[in-house]
């Protein structure tokens, strides 16, 4: 599975030079994987490219996850969907990332897996949580419509994170979803101000949101080497700390302000 390029129908596969890794040296132990999935449109059967918008998004968040667990033995996947659409039921990016997610485990084994998606991709990891493999997912700026099941995710842990400013997917829709899914599990929630759907805006702030989402869920020390970034404690500007607003599940406050 390498970076930018469609899912496989198999197994994960990485490449010097190509793959999305760096993939841990020889000796070390893969002990876990973190999948970062990409938007897309509500419905279009046009096949991705490695140049559109919503897929070089995720190059920045990936590299600020695999930067924060450096030396953990964490691969970072940064696969592609094969078609840009939700495409109604067809739910076409589910199908894809639930089929990489089994060629995952026939790579690695039964290491945990940490999902984290974008807009469409937010969506699409949420309804994939349910693979048996998957211990969190998180949600970027997510679609999450009215009506979205939401019984998948127990006993996973769960984060959503939406901006303010988002002009593309309601934020309400998402604090309603947070609302029904801390039913079945614990569900951290962060309203970014200002925030924008393409997560420009505050871009450094969604990265490390990302970042200790990961490390947190993976159960990695913090400030370790494995996990030691500055993105990873206060953000200058925001109303708190990203390490504890990651982990925070109470539903008084409702979310977490950053």
């Amino acid at each position: 599975m390498a970076s930018g390029e469609t899912l496989p129908r198999g197994g994960a596969s990485h490449h010097a030079g190509t793959g999305p890794g760096p993939v841990p040296s020889r000796g070390e132990t893969v002990t876990g994987v973190v999948v970062v999935a990409h938007g897309g449109q509500s419905s279009s059967t046009e096949p991705t490219t490695a140049t559109q918008p919503a897929v070089l998004r995720m190059i920045p968040i990936a590299a600020a996850i695999r930067h924060a667990l450096r030396g953990s033995g964490t691969v970072v996947l940064r696969p592609r969907f094969g078609l840009r659409g939700w495409n109604g039921d067809q739910a076409s990016p589910v199908h894809d990332l639930n089929r990489a997610l089994d060629g995952i485990v026939a790579t690695y084994g039964p290491v945990p897996i940490v999902l984290i998606g974008h807009s469409m991709g937010a969506r699409a990891a949420m309804r994939a949580a349910g693979h048996p493999a998957v211990y969190a997912a998180a949600g970027l700026a997510p679609w999450l419509p009215l009506g979205e099941p939401v019984e998948q995710l127990a006993g996973r842990r769960v984060l959503v994170a939406h901006g303010t400013a988002d002009g593309i997917t309601n934020p309400q829709e998402t604090w309603a979803y947070v609302e029904r899914a801390r039913v079945v599990t614990q569900v951290a929630a962060i309203e970014v101000r200002d925030g924008d759907h393409p997560m420009v805006r505050r871009a450094r702030l969604w990265h490390a949101i990302a970042a200790e989402f990961a490390r947190a869920a993976l159960e990695l020390p913090a400030g370790s080497k494995a996990a030691g970034s500055k993105a990873a404690g206060s953000i200058a500007g925001g109303v708190g700390s990203v390490t504890v607003a990651v982990t925070t599940t109470a539903w008084e406050p409702p979310r977490a302000i950053l």
